[in-house]
């Protein structure tokens, strides 16, 4: 089964019920070689299982003293695709980080830290 870690919504019981319809069991971690970013969702709250307008999101930076902190979980190959629905925001890309645990898993990045909308927190 695959893995995913989560810094943000997809950690919000609300969030894992609306599209799992379950709550997740995971545990604490932090990614490697990332740093944490803001960015605007440009869609209606009403198309997002969060109200939030702004996404908590992470870009990499390749330096292994950077990590952010947040939760693996181990989810199914449907629920994956699931999470990819909700995470299709224009910028955004689901990609393998490795973790302080040692473990790989599934994290949605932003892929262009030049982008319009996009601040280092």
């Amino acid at each position: 089964m695959p893995l995913l870690f989560s810094y943000g919504t997809l950690q919000e019981e609300s969030v894992q019920r609306a599209l799992f319809r379950r709550t997740l069991s995971g545990q604490n971690d932090e990614l490697v070689g990332f740093e944490r970013s803001i960015v605007k969702i440009d869609r209606s709250p009403a198309t997002t299982a969060s109200s939030d307008r702004y996404h908590v999101n992470v870009m990499p930076n390749e330096r292994s003293d950077s990590r952010v902190s947040g939760m693996v979980f181990e989810i199914s190959d449907s629920e994956l695709s699931a999470a990819d629905e909700y995470e299709n925001l224009d910028g955004y890309k689901r990609t393998i980080g490795t973790l302080a645990s040692g473990k790989n898993a599934w994290v949605y990045a932003y892929a262009d830290p030049d982008a319009i909308g996009v601040s280092k927190v």
